[in-house]
């Protein structure tokens, strides 16, 4: 992310969503809002267009829905993130929405204050993923039918590797560092180290490698 606001793009096909969050955001000079999208494909075309730090992309949206969007946004060179705005029955589109790409999610009935600050955690390049729905990702991913031998994770540290099961299993950084016995600053920097070395676009994509190297497992 680049000095000064936070760039925005509000991506939802309900004008008052739209407006709502932008009429909040006037208030605060640390967001800007750049561009609105009522449709998946113009928030893929705005991103092109205008390069934000983060996309608040709604899933239902005529034409091409909010996963689509999120896997042509995050494949593409750019930095833009993503962070997906869902309601509580909307598990599945969670789901594929974070293995598209995404970097969180946010529930539209929560309080506005809350969903800003949702949006600066991702625009940092920190994801907004709950235990409750890591451990339910987890559960979608070992429910598919045509599950594989598991992944080989190479390259990292003993230490690395217990820090990435601690995140498969929903941990935060202070957390990790409770479960570790080391200092919140090293559990950072060994999330770092594995974000490089794993070639991770962050923490819900070390989550997901963390499954498929069969390092989480689920109870039972």
């Amino acid at each position: 992310m680049t000095a000064g606001p936070v760039r925005v793009v509000l991506a939802d096909d309900q004008p008052l969503v739209r407006s709502g969050l932008r009429l909040v955001m006037a208030d605060h000079p640390d967001l800007e809002v750049v561009g609105e999208a009522a449709t998946g494909a113009e928030a893929v075309r705005l991103v092109r267009d205008t390069d934000p730090d983060v996309v608040v992309m709604d899933i239902r949206m005529p034409g091409m829905d909010g996963i689509e969007a999120t896997r042509l946004i995050t494949a593409g060179p750019t930095a833009t993130r993503v962070l997906v705005l869902t309601t509580f029955d909307e598990d599945d589109y969670v789901y594929g929405a974070l293995r598209a790409g995404a970097s969180g999610f946010v529930v539209k009935d929560m309080a506005l204050n809350d969903i800003l600050a949702a949006i600066r955690v991702v625009a940092v390049g920190d994801a907004l993923i709950a235990p409750a729905v890591t451990r339910r990702l987890i559960a979608d991913f070992a429910g598919r039918p045509t599950r594989r031998s598991p992944r080989q994770v190479e390259g990292i540290t003993e230490r690395e590797r217990e820090v990435l099961t601690l995140i498969g299993r929903g941990r935060t950084n202070t957390e990790i560092a409770e479960d570790l016995f080391i200092t919140v600053a090293t559990a950072k920097s060994h999330v770092s180290r594995l974000l490089t070395k794993l070639g991770a676009r962050d923490r819900v994509q070390l989550v997901i490698t963390a499954y498929e190297a069969g390092l989480v497992t689920l109870p039972g």
